[in-house]
């Protein structure tokens, strides 16, 4: 059986709320009493939305789910919702100055600035927590920044490049242990690019001890399936960002225990976590590196 993530074209008003986690009656008033967007219609009638629509929304659910009132982001233009948007994140940096240069550089495409910066952190905070402190709420503000039309792909694949080069040197540097019981083998699922929480689990799952196989990004299962009998698996991890619908999640998770019965199915990431069927026995969600880590 194939899993594929769905590209991004059209979504229900179910969908939508699954992706912002805001319900969907909600977002109905919000779009009869502010007018902050305008759905088209299905032949059915049915709300229908768009790629961009998508974007708009996301940016007035962080405006909202960080404390702004929906009267407030209402009364705002794009611009000052976007403006907003990157001072919230701002805030909610405790290494702003760290994360800002790395913004700075990226848009710039500045490799040795981005260096610097990079190897400066690893001296002070040590490789762990550069990645932890800094780089990860670096990308979660490069995410604001593409909601907000201020980033463009070049400049995201410019940065995630030189990050995923620094893990990869990070996981040679670490002794495989040959003996080791637990056996992790880490993929994403065809239309799933996001590679790098799936680098840094396989460097600490390599360093506390684990024997670990990675296949990367955009795998399909059949893959797994021909890899499962030749080097016997204990577990399957995946990170899971790229938006899904809460239907998808749960067909995934159930395909995954279905076609591996025998082997711990571990999965992570935010889209993990919208799960809402009973979990298959061998399917566990991971919400933090340290359950990962004390997983057996």
């Amino acid at each position: 059986m194939t899993f594929t993530i769905p590209p991004l074209n059209t979504f229900t008003i179910k969908d939508i709320e699954n992706f912002t986690g805001i319900k969907a009656h909600t977002i109905r008033i919000w779009e009869q009493r502010f007018q902050l967007f305008s759905a088209r219609r299905k032949d059915t009638n049915h709300r229908i939305y768009d790629g961009e629509d998508l974007k708009t929304l996301l940016r007035i659910a962080y405006l909202y789910h960080h404390g702004i009132r929906i009267s407030r982001i209402a009364a705002l233009s794009d611009e000052e919702q976007n403006k907003l948007s990157l001072q919230l994140a701002a805030e909610g940096s405790s290494a702003g100055l760290q994360v800002n240069e790395l913004i700075a550089a990226t848009l710039d495409y500045d490799y040795f600035r981005f260096e610097r910066v990079f190897y400066s952190q690893v001296l002070h905070l040590g490789f762990e927590h550069c990645i932890t402190k800094i780089i990860y709420p670096f990308l979660e503000k490069i995410g604001v920044l593409w909601l907000t039309g201020n980033v463009i792909p070049a400049q995201e694949h410019f940065c995630s490049n030189i990050i995923r080069t620094k893990i990869m040197t990070a996981i040679d540097g670490q002794q495989m242990n040959q003996q080791a019981t637990a056996h992790y083998l880490l993929f994403l699922p065809e239309g799933e690019f996001h590679e790098i929480p799936l680098l840094y689990a396989q460097y600490l799952l390599k360093k506390s001890g684990k024997l670990v196989t990675s296949f990367g990004a955009n795998v399909p299962l059949a893959d797994l399936e021909a890899f499962a009998p030749a080097r016997p698996v204990t577990h399957i991890y995946t990170h899971l960002l790229t938006n899904v619908t809460q239907q998808v999640m749960n067909r995934f998770a159930a395909t995954l225990s279905q076609q591996f019965p025998g082997i711990k199915i571990l999965l992570s990431g935010p889209q993990s976590w919208q799960l809402t069927m009973p979990l298959p026995a061998n399917v566990f969600v991971i919400k933090s590196l340290e359950e990962l880590q004390a997983f057996s």
